[in-house]
């Protein structure tokens, strides 16, 4: 029997093409391989892949080519044959209505390319908020050896002598200026000067978060969450992604042997520190439901409410992620937090944490981006969960952006059926918002929209112009890890499919306590069954993806990934 007769599944042998011959799959292989100039000793080498996300449309992926480049060289220089592969690339800023919408279209992308093509390892290159959600649910799906490596934050620009970064300030500045105190020119400035460099926002958004949640997951290596995009640190850490993912092709530490249970908190402990993204929330749901791993909003909350603010980055803090990079980045922020972490978690370095972090300095008394424990930056509690009769099954807020005194709130509802209509209506002198009102948007989240960032209204202009700088808002829809403000999130059930935001109307009563953890709609019970009977559901999307996506999404308290493919 010859060796193509065999299938031992390694290397560019792994996942046979189903041709009901073996040995000519193998042969074939070979044959088209070498159009592409390789030989025996190329193809006898460990096969690592890399999933591509670049896309003009991705700006914060404009340098991936480079980064690709650098890790195609440390699997060169351990031994292994780099393969790279596109994948959906998800641009936040470019793509309509939301990019969540296709968060798990790219997860499924990703996990039937790992399985479907012959790798013994793969290194899932992203950054943008949705691509390394996305790539971590494929990864726990797919188990194949897998290191996430991210593009890296941009560096921070400047306009009139002030220090900017992309989006914090981005919606800052969008504020004054609907509020009066820039004119289109100023406006315009600015806009040049948010974004100088390649990367993702370079505040404690989205993917700055989900970058920090990898690594202290383990499925990425020790100080890869914060290097800037292009920088020396950068492309020095995809080398050694490379090389490292040709030690892991042997198979032996898979996805889910690094997402356990003791991971997962851990990932939850540094969220809460950081004051990451409620987006965050979502996703650590679905990616733990991928990996089999309980995990549920309370869990988040408890965590948050023992856990206090040591990282100070925008909009919980002043600094930007390369000043959090300067002061040490994760691993200095993990021996922070060290008595509160599970030292025995095993990530893609393949030693335990407490290993890792007996080796790492402890925050300098030099820098003031990392706290310490016995003198954090802000207190515990950055993230809360709330239930109640709007939200029986649970909704987010980010308390360290929202203002304290609107944390127990009541007022009269005034209600937008969906992101448009908000758009067209919010700045309407004639619907007589006040500050005491409470903004309900419904109709944004996964089923009726993808659960898109519109949770977080604009103040209305005529109140912006008045000095009003927050509201109480509670939305079925997501907003964005850069915003701020008292924003209720996330509420499940979502009124598309007959949740309680479905039954609000104008001027109910709201109210709003985080100390209680609750947030009420304070209408009787008889009337609420009234609305109940008049209501019905939505029409779904005709076709395609859509239609899919809405037949199939689980709401947010679950992670909103699609059930078929959540375990």
């Amino acid at each position: 029997m010859s060796k193509r007769d065999t299938n031992d599944a390694r290397g560019i042998d792994r996942n046979p093409t189903a041709y009901g011959d073996l040995g000519f799959s193998r042969y074939l292989r070979r044959a088209f391989l070498a159009s592409a100039g390789f030989d025996r000793g190329d193809l006898d080498r460990p096969i690592v892949g890399i999933a591509d996300t670049s896309s003009d449309y991705t700006t914060c992926h404009r340098q991936m080519p480079e980064l690709i480049a650098a890790v195609k060289r440390g699997v060169l220089e351990a031994g292994g044959l780099p393969l790279a592969f596109p994948t959906t690339s998800l641009a936040e800023i470019l793509l309509s209505p939301t990019s969540m919408l296709y968060r798990n279209l790219l997860a499924m992308e990703t996990e039937e390319m790992i399985v479907a093509q012959p790798m013994d390892a793969v290194v899932l290159v992203g950054g943008c908020d949705k691509t390394v959600p996305a790539q971590m649910m494929a990864a726990a799906s797919a188990n194949v050896p897998a290191l996430c490596l991210v593009t890296g934050p941009m560096m921070t620009g400047s306009w009139r002598g002030q220090r900017l970064g992309a989006c914090t300030d981005c919606r800052g500045y969008w504020a004054r200026h609907r509020a009066g105190e820039f004119d289109e020119a100023a406006i315009d400035e600015v806009e040049q000067a948010l974004c100088p460099t390649a990367g993702t926002c370079m505040v404690m958004g989205t993917a700055s978060t989900m970058a920090c949640v990898a690594e202290a997951l383990g499925l990425m290596l020790p100080g890869g969450a914060t290097a800037p995009s292009g920088s020396g640190d950068r492309l020095r850490h995809a080398v050694a992604t490379g090389r490292r993912a040709v030690a892991l092709a042997d198979g032996r530490l898979r996805p889910r042997d690094v997402l356990t249970p003791a991971a997962f908190r851990n990932a939850l402990v540094v969220l809460s520190a950081t004051s990451g993204s409620t987006n965050a929330v979502v996703h650590l749901l679905a990616i733990a439901r991928r990996a089999g791993v309980p995990l549920a909003l309370d869990d988040v909350h408890d965590v948050s409410a023992r856990v206090p603010l040591l990282v100070g980055c925008k909009p919980a803090g002043a600094g930007y992620m390369e000043d959090f990079h300067r002061a040490g980045g994760v691993p200095v922020l993990m021996k922070a937090l060290e008595s509160l972490l599970d030292g025995s978690a095993v990530g893609v370095s393949g030693r335990p944490l407490a290993a890792l972090l007996a080796e790492t300095a402890d925050p300098a008394d030099w820098q003031e981006t990392i706290g310490r424990l016995e003198a954090p930056l802000g207190p515990p509690g950055a993230l809360v969960t709330v239930r109640g009769s709007l939200a029986p099954d649970g909704a987010v807020l980010k308390r360290a952006a929202a203002t304290p005194g609107l944390l127990r709130h009541r007022g009269p509802a005034v209600v937008f059926d969906s992101p448009d209509d908000a758009a067209a209506r919010l700045d309407d002198p004639a619907l007589a918002i006040t500050a005491e009102h409470v903004l309900v948007l419904r109709n944004a989240g996964p089923v009726a929209a993808g659960m898109p960032e519109a949770g977080s209204l604009p103040i209305p202009r005529y109140l912006a112009a008045a000095g009003v700088r927050d509201m109480v808002r509670v939305s079925d829809g997501r907003m964005s890890g850069t915003a701020y403000g008292t924003v209720v999130l996330h509420c499940a059930p979502e009124a598309a499919v007959g949740g309680p935001l479905a039954l609000v109307r104008d001027g109910d009563p709201i109210e709003l306590d985080v100390a209680a953890r609750r947030l009420d709609l304070c209408v009787e019970a008889p009337e609420l069954a009234r609305r109940r009977r008049a209501f019905t559901l939505p029409v779904l999307p005709a076709r395609g993806w859509r239609r899919l996506y809405a037949q199939h999404v689980l709401q947010a308290h679950l992670g909103a990934d699609l059930d078929f493919l959540a375990p």
